[in-house]
């Protein structure tokens, strides 16, 4: 038998990316199906997907209950992102991320300072007609004794909430993000 090696003009060196390069590559395109899985609807209508199929997919995921069909559709949905370039969805997502990340410190920060207006008492309410020359003086002193009252009676802690949603009207007209409307027309607290 005639011993044969190859030589090195023979190998092609640039086949492209490996097997394992391809398979993690997949991996991470079937785990941002699964980001865009956890959205919900209004959240998803804010992602550029081009693909009608991945739309539809996406929302058929949300109906299933079974957890084999829903590893199994989770796969279809990777591949369906195969044929997409998922930067501007990357994009996308990370936005909605720093969009949650930066609400949620807002919203803590509002709670820390509605704690502080109740520790501090009158004096307290300077520092946020400070911080939004819009503030009602006499508003946030109503409610801080409505407060007051309501911790003495040991009633449940109406005024806090209502506090608190003044304060969230105060930072989201600030922020241009709305405007102050009445105490007691938001449904959603902070306790």
């Amino acid at each position: 038998m005639p011993d044969y090696t190859p030589h090195h003009d023979d190998l092609d060196t640039d086949d492209g990316p490996s097997k394992s390069e391809l398979k993690r590559q997949m991996t991470a395109l079937q785990a941002l199906g699964e980001s865009l899985c956890r959205l919900s609807d209004k959240e998803l209508r804010q992602i550029p997907i081009e693909d009608e199929r991945l739309t539809e997919a996406i929302a058929e995921m949300h109906r299933i209950n079974s957890n084999s069909a829903r590893k199994r559709h989770l796969q279809f949905i990777g591949k369906l992102m195969r044929n997409l370039d998922p930067e501007p969805i990357e994009a996308a997502l990370a936005s909605l991320n720093q969009a949650h990340t930066d609400s949620a410190r807002r919203f803590q920060e509002l709670e820390v300072l509605r704690d502080q207006l109740l520790e501090r008492g009158l004096p307290a309410i300077e520092d946020v007609v400070a911080r939004w020359p819009r503030a009602d003086r006499q508003q946030l002193r109503q409610l801080l004794l409505q407060v007051r009252r309501e911790q003495q009676r040991e009633q449940p802690p109406a005024a806090r909430r209502k506090l608190f949603r003044y304060l969230r009207e105060l930072d989201d007209a600030a922020s241009g993000s709305g405007e102050i409307m009445d105490t007691g027309e938001r449904g959603n607290n902070g306790d």
